[in-house]
């Protein structure tokens, strides 16, 4: 695994320390109204006030008053639909995927119907997904594991039907059977691609939990945002967009690291 470069971190924060430092300058010399676009200390400030608890501190668990801010109940929220929904989206596609990579028989079958869904984006199945679970968090799961179905599913297919044919005939000349050629070359040949359809479902799930909420939930970063929209609350909105923006990159970091932890032996690498 890639050891931290603080050099490398310290480079990749040079651009958005400029772009902070540009919008500082245009806020303090009142070149937008700060109704429209707060400055960056201003929304820092909101921030604060979104993370930290609402009422003062009296008695009993200190932890549980810590984590009582709104933010964190927000975020714990959106996590909550985001892992539950990813789980049955992923959990269903690998199965089919790997079905379908496998075999002509089922690919032939199930393709078209995987091509004419692919294209619907999972915004679309609102008005259907609120029709039949109401409101809450089943139709905001539902719109998840949407997302996360097709990137899961379709890197699997690629990855299971991409493996190089030197291995399979390799392995058909030392005797495998059916079975141990596919949990023994297939399968690990594909899991780069699997794990790339993982990286890409997580993101793509957490785009849909944000607008998911803003129509079918009552709680949540998606649904702050658009209520703090309703009171022109333009920090408190930038706040919200900073938060998922910390909590998305911060998904993203986990994942790759994870991936690059599982191909350890796809990189050739002992440790």
């Amino acid at each position: 695994m890639a050891k931290f470069s603080w050099r490398e971190a310290a480079v990749g924060l040079v651009v958005p320390a400029l772009v902070i430092a540009a919008w500082q300058a245009v806020a303090t010399l009142g070149w937008v109204n700060p109704q429209v676009l707060p400055s960056p200390l201003a929304v820092v400030q909101k921030w604060i006030e979104y993370l930290l608890p609402l009422q003062p501190y009296s008695e009993g668990n200190w932890l549980a008053w810590a984590l009582s801010g709104e933010l964190i109940h927000d975020a714990m929220g959106s996590l909550y639909r985001v892992l539950v929904g990813f789980a049955i989206g992923a959990g269903l596609a690998l199965p089919v995927g790997l079905a379908m990579g496998a075999s002509n028989r089922v690919y032939a079958w199930l393709n078209p119907l995987v091509q004419l869904l692919r294209p619907i984006p999972p915004i679309a199945y609102i008005p259907l997904s609120i029709l039949w679970f109401g409101l809450g968090n089943p139709p905001a799961v539902f719109l998840i594991a949407l997302g996360a179905f097709f990137p899961v599913l379709m890197n699997t297919i690629a990855g299971v039907r991409q493996v190089d044919g030197i291995y399979l005939r390799a392995a058909r000349n030392l005797g495998a059977s059916g079975t141990t050629m596919f949990l023994r070359v297939i399968l690990p040949a594909a899991v780069p691609y699997i794990l790339s359809g993982v990286r890409i479902g997580i993101g793509t799930a957490f785009i849909v939990v944000i607008v998911s909420e803003m129509i079918a939930v009552n709680n949540g970063l998606g649904f702050r945002i658009l209520e703090a929209r309703e009171y022109f609350w333009s920090d408190k909105i930038i706040a919200g967009m900073i938060s998922i923006g910390l909590i998305g990159l911060a998904i993203d970091v986990l994942m790759n690291r994870l991936n690059n932890h599982l191909l350890r032996w796809h990189r050739g690498l002992e440790n």
